[in-house]
């Protein structure tokens, strides 16, 4: 296999000689893709879940899940200086590898200046979220400071699944009227899952 990597180069390996590659050995890799269904659901694992698979132990495991976040870091490399967002599926791009792995729902927003390039990426809630969490008064703070013309709303489902909640409904509606009130509008809300996302602006619920 070394040699047909020289000759060809990594890109046209299987996953599982790619693994082999990274592990040391050919039934380790082949191990590892029984017990899970890709290459995707590997990435999102703890290094401890690895353990009782037979050949991998602690050394490897924690060897591939440092490939893995190395490869996480490489996709969710900080986003172009004045960026222009003109659609969600660039915002989709950019987090996508950053978030739907996470267990555990970030919301952020992004403040835009007025020809719609990225200020900031900002975090405001980390955890289950809900209004007491996201308040206009913690979106908006920081939307001023950078001296947003407008913000983007985006935060994560951990279940993979990207249908809006009734509270992600009601904190958007919230947070749609407080941008109105201080002319700093909201031009999205999107929300991040497994291989796709789901657009507020795109489903008619933010008006354009």
């Amino acid at each position: 296999m070394q040699l047909r990597v020289f000759e060809h180069g990594v890109e046209r390996l299987s996953d599982e000689e790619l693994l082999s590659l990274i592990l040391g050995n050919r039934q380790s890799a082949r191990a590892l893709l029984s017990n899970y269904p890709d290459i995707y659901d590997l990435s999102v694992r703890e290094a401890q879940e690895f353990y009782p698979v037979k050949g991998i132990g602690r050394q490897k495991a924690r060897r591939l899940n440092t490939v893995f976040e190395l490869s996480r870091r490489l996709a969710t490399r900080p986003l172009l200086p004045k960026l222009k967002i003109t659609d969600p599926q660039i915002v989709y791009h950019y987090f996508e590898p950053q978030l739907s792995y996470l267990n555990k729902e970030i919301f952020l927003i992004l403040a835009l200046n007025s020809a719609n390039k990225l200020i900031r990426q900002i975090k405001i809630s980390e955890g289950i979220l809900n209004s007491s969490l996201v308040h206009p008064r913690e979106v908006f703070r920081p939307a001023i400071l950078e001296s947003a013309a407008s913000i983007i709303l985006l935060h994560n489902h951990p279940s993979g699944e990207v249908d809006p909640s009734a509270e992600d409904k009601s904190i958007t509606r919230r947070l749609v009227e407080a941008g109105r009130l201080m002319d700093i509008p909201v031009l999205d809300h999107i929300i991040i899952g497994h291989q796709q996302y789901f657009s507020f602006r795109e489903a008619g619920l933010i008006e354009s």
